[in-house]
């Protein structure tokens, strides 16, 4: 047996069946939700509960991504969208029309989370307009890491419908 061969074993190109992707899928979701624009949601709820130290790091390091991400989509986001654009489109036309179950499941992975990029720099901007700082800026963190729970719970849900079909009906046909 060649490595190549024991490569494509090992990664299974149809996604749905295969444990890695639904890791990386619950990974991906979980790290999401943790990291609010950024911040660990860990220091969300210590600045809430403790305050002092905790709520000034909070604030301050809201501050820094809130800045960095609002300078990337400044500079970069009309290309950043025009990319993110192409490339879904790519994933769901190879993956929908020509049945590449491969580009299904990054479509399903990656059409989501750019929906949670988008509510990142809607919130940032929120921040960065308010000044939010301490309590109004815990809810507005609470409020985005909800709203991208939301879109996690959804996604997975038709993720795992879709993988299903694919499993079923290919466990018929094949």
């Amino acid at each position: 047996m060649d490595l190549y061969t024991t490569v494509f074993e090992m990664i299974d190109m149809r996604s749905f069946s295969n444990l890695w992707f639904w890791i990386a899928l619950a990974v991906a979701w979980s790290s999401a939700s943790h990291w609010v624009l950024g911040v660990p949601y860990d220091l969300v709820l210590r600045a809430r509960r403790v305050g002092g130290p905790a709520a000034q790091d909070l604030d301050d390091l809201a501050r820094i991504h809130v800045n960095r991400l609002l300078y990337i989509a400044r500079v970069s986001g009309p290309w950043l969208v025009g990319i993110g654009f192409f490339l879904l489109t790519s994933l769901a036309m190879t993956g929908f029309v020509y049945g590449v179950e491969f580009s299904q499941a990054l479509f399903l992975l990656g059409c989501p989370m750019s929906l949670v990029g988008v509510l990142s720099v809607h919130t940032a901007h929120l921040i960065h307009r308010e000044r939010a700082q301490g309590e109004q800026l815990r809810k507005r963190l609470i409020r985005c890491r909800l709203y991208t729970q939301m879109i996690g719970v959804v996604s997975i849900f038709v993720t795992a419908l879709w993988g299903m079909y694919q499993n079923l009906s290919l466990g018929v046909l094949g």
